[in-house]
């Protein structure tokens, strides 16, 4: 059976903490080294099979015009306010120094030559796109190879020339582009070091002892290193994108400091009944640990299911955090009872957890007491969790109305991609973005590019092309096209009229693809294929749009399965399912208000209202619909063990809700503390990312596992262990329910084992 399995491995490792605590030293050391032998550089690839700009990626790879490369602009204006580049000669010698300049920088094949354009004339330098119509802003275009061949390094020669040439020019120079945004340093450090001091806090105050403190924080450092050292590794056999290593922090530290604390507070109750500590460690890991395997195999089965939308960088993306995730449960089961061992007897002292804490002194001085999440005690509790079962029908209707009334921005959610223009003003890429839609436009940040295979046509096809596509009203204007007469593949910049996450440049796209370029093309041989960044963004965000519902519905099937399994129930695990899904519901509805209408925005540093990460929504969905089976999972087993102690279904309730309520709310607080930390990175993508899980962590471990599940339990009565006879035949017993948890009976009877219910209407 796991749990006794599991209470093998707990006891074992409590025995001899020593010996766990070098191999997991040893596995750390020789991570760390592999990642540095072997590792390699996070990297974006919006490559996805199918899509019509990987179509048009594919012909421009073919064409070899050198687009197929990275690409940085260098944007840059007269520091006198009252210059331009068309009166200011010192103004345009400057100009000419930074073009050699960063020609002659490593990789750099080539650059757009705004100062030779206008030594041709001003008409012939605003023309060409290079410097604006008023003369203020020039644009030097930097063409790359590959991404494949680039690096951090690339970046960073760009970045000291530029810092270099500003003390010695009188121009304000900014930068941005593909490369900055592929190989900038995403910044998760400074998060990931508030989150471990805000969960070190709340730990310490939660339990009242630096010891206590300590553990869940030492695991899941020990757990991150080993987990993002393996990122790394894996990252040099594949691409990993750049979201991957601050996703894997955020949610590693959250799962791996939350499991350690389900353990920790059950083996600080055995300790508290005179348990011998061994033996606590191997009980805690039989019956706290038994949820965290479970849960955490929820969350890494939710985030590789995400495969089925067919997106590459979202797969391995994918696969590299739930291999921090799999790494902390292993820890929780493995390493954290060696610290229990090996902290001993002192572990007994009891904080704010136990009824002879300080706290709990002043309490009876008249003064109430307090959890660190701002819960009241375990008699609190129970009046809580008791009054709720006196009114179920009120509490259900009204915390399923409010969580319905968040969901409603839901409807409007529009997916995309934040650009440099969502940045703060304090990053060059900001301040390049601004100057360049101030000269020449917001649909120069975010070109198009489409890529023509003639097949034998003749140019009259071409030139059609060009005239339909610049007739199109969502298009600014249209480069001249370059042709490779080896292959026969023409491609054209296009300049929308509307920046790159806008709305508007989605349906600029569109439209092109089904009404401009079939117009021209037909059915002849030719075919055009519109890309560059901004279409396989609007790509991607469509292919995970289509295949949301396929997912969400596969994971709520295989948890449905799982949770029945466990439980032995048929609607314990649908209302799990149908409250989970509420939860999330509600944080994606926040999510769009503070994002996409800009409510509250700037309380967490957010610069302008921006469209939802595109991949966000299948992400999130995996991640959360875990997290949240974890908080399920810890308070249905107490409730189940009650249930079946007692057989009572009130009684249950009340004592399984109250007894999980404050390791459920402290645990839940800091997971809220480790994302918020993110949420106030400067990448919007990140704070998306730290705002959505705290957002659905708090909503789930207050409105629904303290008022939506005891009251929808209550109403539901014995019926919530109802299990079709004939069901109960045919799924396996043994390992898989809590029926079979030798432990829990060891627990709940002190060994004479539990009394069994049978669930009603067999």
């Amino acid at each position: 059976m796991l749990s006794k399995a599991l209470s093998r491995l707990g006891g074992s490792a409590a025995r001899h903490p020593w010996r766990v605590v070098a191999a997991w030293l040893l596995a750390a050391a020789l991570a760390v080294a592999a990642a540095i032998a072997f590792g390699g550089r996070t990297a974006d690839s919006m490559t996805v099979p199918g899509l019509d700009s990987q179509r048009a990626a594919e012909l421009i790879q073919r064409a070899g015009t050198g687009q197929e490369g990275m690409t940085a602009q260098v944007v840059v204006t007269p520091a006198d306010g009252g210059a331009t580049f068309f009166d200011h000669g010192v103004a345009r010698t400057a100009l000419a120094r930074l073009q050699a300049e960063v020609r002659r920088l490593p990789h750099v094949l080539g650059t757009s030559d705004p100062a030779g354009a206008l030594d041709l004339g001003a008409d012939a330098a605003v023309r060409g796109g290079l410097v604006s119509a008023d003369g203020r802003i020039a644009v030097v275009r930097v063409q790359y190879p590959d991404q494949s061949q680039l690096s951090t390094e690339d970046v960073d020669a760009l970045v000291d020339l530029v810092d270099r040439l500003r003390g010695e020019m009188p121009l304000r120079i900014e930068m941005g582009g593909d490369l900055f945004y592929v190989f900038s340093d995403p910044g998760g450090g400074a998060s990931e070091l508030i989150g471990i001091l805000a969960a070190a806090a709340i730990l310490f105050f939660a339990f009242g002892s630096l010891v206590a403190a300590a553990l869940p924080i030492a695991m899941a450092v020990f757990g991150l290193t080993v987990g993002v050292a393996t990122m790394t590794v894996l990252a040099g056999m594949t691409e990993i994108p750049t979201f991957a290593p601050v996703l894997g922090s955020m949610v590693g530290l959250g799962v791996g400091i939350d499991y350690a604390l389900f353990v920790l507070a059950r083996h600080r109750e055995y300790l508290a009944r005179g348990v011998e500590p061994h033996e606590a460690a191997g009980r805690a890991v039989a019956t706290a640990g038994r949820p965290v395997v479970f849960a955490g195999g929820t969350v890494v089965v939710s985030i590789l299911g995400m495969a089925v939308a067919n997106v590459p960088f979202m797969t391995v993306g994918g696969l590299a955090v739930s291999i921090v995730v799999l790494i902390m449960v292993v820890a929780s089961v493995t390493l954290l009872p060696a610290f229990l061992g090996a902290a001993g007897p002192r572990l007994a002292r009891v904080g704010w957890f136990g009824r002879a804490s300080w706290v709990g002194r002043l309490g009876r001085l008249g003064r109430r007491r307090v959890t660190a999440a701002g819960a009241v005690p375990a008699s609190g509790w129970q009046r809580w969790i008791g009054h709720v079962n006196r009114h179920p029908v009120p509490y259900a209707v009204g915390a399923a109305g409010l969580l319905l009334a968040a969901t409603l921005p839901v409807l409007g959610l529009r997916v995309g991609l934040p650009d440099d223009g969502t940045l703060p003003d304090s990053r060059t890429e900001r301040r390049a973005y601004d100057l360049v839609a101030e000269g020449f436009g917001p649909g120069t940040n975010g070109p198009l590019i489409i890529a023509v295979d003639l097949a034998g046509d003749t140019g009259v096809v071409l030139d059609r092309l060009v005239g339909a596509v610049a007739a199109d009203p969502g298009i600014a204007s249209v480069a001249p096209a370059l042709v490779d007469q080896a292959t026969g593949i023409a491609t054209l910049v296009v300049f929308p009229t509307t920046g790159p996450q806008e709305r508007a440049t989605a349906d600029t796209v569109a439209r092109l693809r089904a009404d401009v370029l079939p117009s021209v093309v037909g059915q002849g041989p030719a075919r055009a294929h519109v890309g560059g960044a901004a279409a396989s963004l609007s790509d991607v965000g469509r292919r995970t749009s289509q295949r949301l519902p396929i997912f969400v519905a596969a994971v709520l099937a295989l948890s449905f399965v799982l949770l029945m399994l466990v439980f032995r129930s048929v609607l314990v695990p649908l209302k799990a399912v149908l409250l989970n899904l509420l939860s999330i519901g509600a944080a994606y509805g926040i999510m769009v208000a503070v994002f996409q209408w800009g409510w509250g925005g700037a309380l967490i540093g957010l610069e302008a209202a921006v469209p939802i990460v595109s991949f966000l929504p299948m992400f999130l969905f995996a991640i959360l619909f875990g997290l949240s089976m974890d908080y399920e999972v810890f308070l249905l087993s107490r409730v189940r063990e009650e249930y079946l102690r007692t057989g009572d279904n009130g009684t249950a309730i009340v004592r399984g809700v109250s007894g999980t309520a404050r390791v459920i709310t402290s645990a839940a607080l800091i997971m809220v503390a480790v994302f918020l930390s993110f949420a106030v990175a400067e990448d919007p993508s990140t704070k998306m990312f730290g705002f959505g899980l705290a957002t659905a962590i708090f909503i789930d471990a207050t409105v629904v596992r303290m008022v939506l599940v005891p009251a929808t339990m209550t109403l539901l009565g014995r019926a919530n262990w109802w299990l079709p006879g004939w069901l109960d035949r045919v799924l396996p017993q043994g390992p898989a329910g809590i029926d079979a948890a030798g432990d829990t009976d060891v627990e709940s009877t002190g060994g004479a084992g539990p009394a069994r219910v049978p669930a009603p209407n067999r």
